[in-house]
């Protein structure tokens, strides 16, 4: 293993044109790169169900995301976007607190209020979760939820350049999304329609799933070139006893269990780390890390340099991660949340050790 990496190591080139701007036609269409064993084999997603085995247990994040992005202006006109980050008091009796990112020319004092698109208000009342922390803590006029519903936007990823439509309603959100929390998709899962669950179902294989509210600081970039300097943002989840069941069950006779997504992973791994009295999660996984549960894992293409890259290396070898995502460039595997799939077995159980 490579004794000590740096963020350089997590660098690559993508041409621009392989970001996917867009959903391909149809949830199920996208391409899936089978990156199980030393040899890349180029797949249709559909094929998946054929990959896994009766009684492997498939393992779902069922957040759900919300319309986060709101719109409004300053008492001085200055335009202001929030990006509610977390639902602190939901209720008129808790005051409707919420803790948001803040996007404005010049910050406004504790204490301003904020006239927002929509006729509804947003009183700053200072940082979150101190006096120093990354968010603002805000007070809207009205029930959080209900306000983004109707008045926000889907909070889409930096790198997809064109303002929300309908379409993004649709598509930037898992057909089995329970749980409103999330301010960016479990895009692994985006590729899942009810054709290939029922495939999946038929075939013997098991459904879980566990809730992992996936925060704006997934895109967050890591700055420090020695990776341990790298603080890792807080994320909610709860793995239900159910899915701690299912996953002794499938381990019990024999089967493997597959994450869907790094949020999954994230979720999983926190709560055999940290036992089931840990509901926040900062689990920061970097090659080294010794994965207690998972066995494969289904995930996206990442972005350079970013912690999900450092994730997968850990999971799968470094050099094989590497190879298989210049394997992805030159076959124009399509990049991102709304870009093609990959899947990944863990490290010590592939056939052929790649000697990361």
């Amino acid at each position: 293993m490579k004794p000590h990496f740096t963020l350089s190591d997590f660098d690559f080139t993508l041409p621009e044109e392989l970001i996917a701007q867009h959903p391909a036609a149809q949830r199920n269409a996208s391409r899936l790169l089978d990156g199980r064993e030393d040899l890349p084999v180029d797949r249709r997603f559909t094929e998946l169900p054929g990959l896994l085995q009766p009684g492997d247990l498939l393992v779902f994040n069922d957040t759900k995301v919300v319309k986060a992005r709101l719109f409004g202006q300053k008492a001085s006109g200055g335009k202001l976007e929030l990006l509610i980050e977390r639902v602190l008091s939901p209720h008129a009796d808790a005051g409707h607190e919420v803790a948001a990112h803040m996007k404005v020319s010049k910050k406004p004092l504790p204490g301003a209020v904020m006239q927002m698109d929509g006729g509804f208000t947003a009183t700053l009342l200072g940082r979150w979760p101190e006096e120093n922390g990354p968010l603002y803590r805000f007070r809207l006029s009205s029930d959080p939820y209900a306000l983004m519903a109707q008045h926000g936007h889907v909070p889409l990823p930096p790198y997809i350049t064109h303002t929300d439509s309908a379409d993004d309603e649709q598509r930037y959100q898992t057909v089995f999304a329970k749980n409103p929390g999330a301010v960016a998709a479990p895009t692994a899962a985006l590729h899942f329609d009810e054709a290939v669950l029922a495939e999946l179902e038929a075939r013997g294989v098991q459904r879980a799933s566990v809730t992992l509210h996936v925060g704006a600081g997934t895109f967050q970039p890591v700055k420090a070139e020695n990776i341990a300097d790298h603080t890792m943002h807080f994320e909610r989840f709860e793995v239900p006893l159910a899915t701690q069941e299912a996953i002794a069950a499938c381990k019990t006779r024999g089967g493997r269990v597959v994450a869907v997504g790094t949020t999954t992973v994230r979720a999983l791994e926190s709560h055999a780390k940290f036992g089931p009295g840990c509901d926040d999660t900062n689990i920061f996984i970097t090659p080294g890390f010794e994965f207690a549960v998972v066995d494969l894992l289904l995930t996206n293409f990442h972005l350079p340099k970013s912690t999900l890259m450092m994730l997968v290396s850990a999971f799968s070898g470094y050099e094989h991660i590497m190879a298989l995502y210049r394997h992805a460039i030159a076959q124009r595997y399509r990049f991102f949340s709304y870009g093609d799939a990959m899947l990944l077995q863990r490290k010590a159980l592939r056939a052929t050790p790649d000697g990361a």
